[in-house]
């Protein structure tokens, strides 16, 4: 809002409610709260250290016993080394991605590595994220469990595609509801 006669806008302030003592000290101790999630995800670095740790402990046995095994132990072996890899990478969405919407922004602006999707992460999005890597998660365990059908009991093969099937549907479901909400968003 600005007067004719002056050049400069004039601010105009809206009263504000009397500040309570004890609710402002209740409400900062509320969003203090969320750095008790901090350890958590410290928690997830270490067993991504440990994924890592196993990752090297599989793939050094597979090179000392490149020369005994069949082509179809090799693969089988390759598949593990991929699930721990894949598992890795939830560890590193849900490390990244919950730390940056439920604790504290990430000052990453100008970073060369930044990954990209940290540009429009949140909760929704996330779930999808983890949904998917779900899926590629059991894709690969079904993918071992074809590769050595001889040796599965095909009930145990039966629930592992009915799992597969189920975390397809959720991934949808979850997709589907994030775009129905940012619709709703946007209006």
């Amino acid at each position: 809002m600005s007067h004719p006669d002056s050049s400069e806008p004039t601010i105009v302030k809206r009263p504000q409610a009397p500040i309570n003592p004890v609710e402002h000290v209740f409400e900062s101790i509320v969003f203090a709260s969320r750095w008790i999630q901090a350890p958590l995800y410290g928690g997830l670095i270490v067993a991504e250290l440990l994924y890592a740790y196993k990752f090297l402990i599989e793939l050094w046995e597979m090179v000392r016993h490149i020369n005994e095994h069949q082509e179809t132990v090799f693969m089988l072996g390759v598949l593990g080394l991929i699930d721990v890899t894949m598992v890795a990478n939830l560890l590193t969405m849900v490390i990244i991605g919950g730390y940056a919407t439920f604790v504290s922004k990430l000052d990453l602006e100008g970073h060369p590595d930044r990954p990209d999707w940290l540009t429009h992460i949140d909760p929704g999005t996330i779930k999808i994220k983890l949904a998917a890597s779900l899926i590629g998660i059991s894709s690969i365990h079904l993918l071992k469990s074809f590769v050595n059908i001889a040796h599965e009991d095909l009930e145990q093969v039966k629930w592992k595609i009915f799992i597969h099937l189920t975390f397809i549907g959720s991934a949808i479901l979850l997709a589907w509801t994030d775009k129905i909400m940012q619709k709703e968003r946007k209006h």
